[in-house]
């Protein structure tokens, strides 16, 4: 069930990822060679207590971190460590909060230190195809019309989307209905009504889409050790149009 919100509800939905993306903001700042991954970790915990926020990730099913942190071939739900970032890598941080009652949630993907022309392109089309994805939540426009333009932009630029792994409805739970796949007919799907709040999460592989779980029972690596970059938007639709939430302005 669809869980439509009232306009005071997206505004405490928005203050929720206002933190969301300011932790995302730091943590890009401090992201470069020779950090600790579970140093990062720690930064994002502390900037959600000071707010008054609580980690939404840490506990969720057992999972023991406040950030996802995802290293090159890994796709999603990588867990920080003494791992040191390194010249080349490139790093995916997914990051939600509770806060006022509702959730935040968004990730980013950046690159440490310089990085192969084919790496950058990589978080180029990923975040590109997030973008194209948000243009399509409109009011009238069928579910899989966020879906489709995602895949689309992806696919033409050589790359390929996780099907394994979807995006999803978000507000006071972390995960609603409905799930946000990225791939798909654009005419498929639910009809999208004002109110929704979407968190739309493109996950794209190098090579292939095909993904396996490590033997943490977490960490998402693509299968064929190809790098992966992963985007992230909570998006409400509008009479105005897509309205992204978690930006800092």
């Amino acid at each position: 069930m669809v869980i439509i919100k009232l306009p005071d509800e997206i505004e405490k939905a928005r203050a929720s990822n206002k933190i969301v993306a300011e932790v995302l903001s730091r943590i890009k700042e401090k992201v470069k060679p020779g950090i600790k991954t579970k140093e990062l970790d720690k930064l994002a915990e502390e900037i959600a207590e000071k707010r008054g926020a609580k980690p939404a990730f840490k506990g969720y099913r057992g999972f023991p971190y406040a950030l996802c942190v995802s290293v090159n071939e890994q796709v999603v739900h990588g867990m920080p460590s003494d791992r040191i970032l390194e010249e080349g890598d490139i790093v995916g941080f997914d990051f939600g909060i509770y806060y006022n009652g509702f959730f935040g949630d968004a990730a980013v993907t950046l690159p440490v230190g310089k990085i192969s022309p084919s790496a950058a392109k990589l978080i180029e089309v990923t975040e590109k195809s997030l973008y194209q994805g948000i243009a399509q939540a409109r009011i009238g426009n069928r579910l899989g019309a966020i879906s489709a333009a995602v895949q689309s932009t992806v696919e033409k630029n050589g790359f390929s989307v996780v099907r394994d792994y979807v995006g999803h409805g978000i507000g006071k739970n972390l995960h609603e209905d409905p799930q946000i796949p990225n791939f798909g007919k654009k005419d498929r799907g639910i009809e999208l009504k004002s109110g929704m709040l979407l968190a739309i999460e493109p996950m794209v592989n190098e090579k292939e889409y095909k993904v396996k779980v490590l033997s943490d029972d977490w960490t998402v690596v693509t299968a064929d050790g190809g790098l992966s970059a992963h985007f992230e938007h909570s998006v409400a639709i509008t009479e105005n149009g897509p309205d992204i939430l978690s930006k800092l302005n």
